[in-house]
């Protein structure tokens, strides 16, 4: 079995002025906060001798890679997003940054913000602009259909309200 890991697909550069503060946060305790912290465990871990038998010399040094490898990656994604802080012109359309309701055929109604696939996970409400709903939703109105197939089921919903302030519910 080879290492070997195919590239990731590289997700949409956008994202909202919460979620590249979030991100520079993140970075900023990595990199000041956790990484000194784990440089001391790992040195003062070294102090006591046999590296090789040391699980916490090795859990240590384990940790300082996942650090750097995640400060690496938010260092170099920072200086690639592209934050998008305005609405755009025409609000009656769904765009990045836009919170939609839609309402099932069940009557269920849902509302969601779509959101850069680095922040996505701030909150369940949230989904990737790369999602296949996100990009089913894009330049919709109200009162459009949204036609989806996911896992083998087609779901219609229609979008029910667009805004670009905070969620309505």
């Amino acid at each position: 079995m080879s290492r070997y890991r195919p590239p990731r697909i590289r997700g949409s550069a956008y994202v909202t002025p919460q979620g590249f503060a979030r991100l520079t946060s993140e970075l900023k305790n990595l990199w000041k906060v956790q990484r000194p912290e784990v440089t001391r465990k790992v040195a003062e871990a070294a102090a006591m001798g046999d590296r090789s038998e040391n699980a916490e010399y090795i859990y240590g040094k384990k940790q300082l890679r996942e650090i750097d490898a995640r400060v690496r990656f938010l260092s170099k994604r920072l200086d690639e997003l592209e934050v998008v802080a305005r609405p755009p012109p025409d609000q009656s359309r769904v765009f990045f940054g836009a919170w939609v309701t839609l309402e099932a055929e069940s009557g269920d109604r849902v509302t969601y913000r779509l959101v850069g696939p680095d922040e996505f996970d701030m909150d369940p409400a949230y989904i990737s602009i790369d999602a296949p709903l996100a990009r089913a939703l894009l330049k919709k109105q109200r009162d459009d259909e949204v036609r989806l197939l996911q896992q083998g089921v087609e779901r219609v919903y229609q979008v029910v309200e667009i805004t670009y302030g905070r969620a309505t519910e």
